[in-house]
């Protein structure tokens, strides 16, 4: 009989020693619990440090494999890519014809070696540096079917587009100045604004412009893209940016800040020059005021025509959805085509010196 409480005692006491033991096991561990979260080996870290630096490396890693850029705006205008070539090539084409003739006819005839005419030859020869970044790779990929670019060549393209606004709008502003101090100084305007004054200027323009599109260029290379989808039928750091999934800051606060200083530097300065302008204009003669308002006009038009191409195309990208897409890619291209074609027609047609010295040279060569 004792023997079997004996062995009915023994599995009862050994149960309570191993409950025992796991208790003081327990409370060892919760004393030190503050130690083994703070350790780096602690399991809970460990796990969320090696996810963190797993994800980085595949983030690098898929940006890395991206070698192609699918640029999905010529994707969309594929049911109706023989009617949009052809627009382009006829705009290409006219343009061409309109810059080089301007530039040509300012360059061999020694009475338009002034300032105002060496700025609108510099508005043809960046139309036709933007349009050469544009039109013909356009033309080609949607004969081809072609909707895929390098990202390196992305990136090119990318400069150059935007680097001929800037040069643009920078230019609109010198000319402003130019007629700011012909109609406010005209005595002094010889002194004030020479034509090697005016190359200075265009040369500052230039260096700037590139340096500074350079920089934002360099930037968005260097962002982690997670994507080969761009929503645009060109390639453009905007576009590139929205593909990144890492950090943005720095490459958006610098396009930001620089590119904001740029237009409103620019927008402060043309209004200054015209409402002085204008001002001027009330009290001299009227016809020195109908030639002044005559060329003012000029330069409204135009400058007006392309800062709101310029305004669509920052502003078109809060446009949701496959149908607003393409939409806006076609009124940004056609937005962008009347500007460019609108400068040479409105400067060689309402410019009554250059208009003449065109009409002589077309009337010399059918004779």
């Amino acid at each position: 009989m004792q023997e079997g409480n004996r062995d009915t005692r023994e599995p009862l006491i050994a149960l309570v020693r191993r409950l025992h033991d796991d208790f003081s096991y327990l409370q060892l561990i919760s004393a030190n619990f503050h130690l083994l979260q703070s350790s780096p080996l602690h399991p809970h870290t460990m796990p969320l440090k090696m996810d963190n630096r797993k994800q980085k490396q595949e983030m690098e890693n898929i940006s890395l494999a991206i070698t192609d850029i699918v640029l999905m705006g010529l994707v969309e205008m594929s049911n109706v890519k023989y009617l949009f070539s052809s627009v382009i090539g006829v705009v290409y084409v006219t343009d061409m014809i309109l810059y080089f003739t301007i530039v040509f006819i300012t360059y061999v005839e020694e009475a338009l070696h002034e300032p105002m005419y060496i700025f609108i030859s510099n508005l043809m020869v960046s139309g036709t540096y933007g349009n050469t970044s544009i039109m013909p790779k356009l033309f080609i990929d949607l004969l081809t079917g072609c909707y895929a670019v390098q990202y390196t060549r992305c990136l090119a393209q990318s400069f150059f587009i935007q680097s001929y606004p800037c040069v643009e709008i920078l230019t609109f502003t010198a000319m402003a100045y130019d007629r700011y101090l012909a109609v406010e100084h005209p005595l002094r305007y010889p002194m004030l604004m020479t034509n090697k004054k005016a190359q200075n200027i265009l040369l500052a323009i230039w260096v700037y412009v590139l340096s500074g599109i350079c920089v934002i260029v360099i930037l968005a290379s260097r962002q982690t893209l997670c994507g080969e989808k761009s929503n645009s039928m060109v390639c453009d750091t905007i576009s590139l940016t929205y593909m990144a999934c890492g950090d943005t800051t720095l490459s958006l606060a610098f396009g930001f800040t620089w590119t904001s200083i740029m237009l409103v530097s620019c927008v402060l300065i043309v209004m200054y020059c015209y409402i002085r302008t204008f001002i001027v204009c009330l009290q001299i003669s009227q016809e020195a005021c109908q030639k002044a308002i005559h060329t003012l006009l000029t330069h409204i038009i135009a400058f007006t025509a392309f800062f709101v191409s310029i305004l669509f195309f920052v502003f078109r990208y809060r446009l949701k959805g496959q149908l607003l897409s393409a939409v806006s890619n076609i009124v940004m291209f056609l937005m962008g085509a009347l500007s460019s074609t609108l400068n040479p027609i409105l400067y060689g047609i309402r410019t009554e010196a250059l208009r003449t010295k065109i009409l002589q040279k077309l009337h010399n060569k059918k004779n």
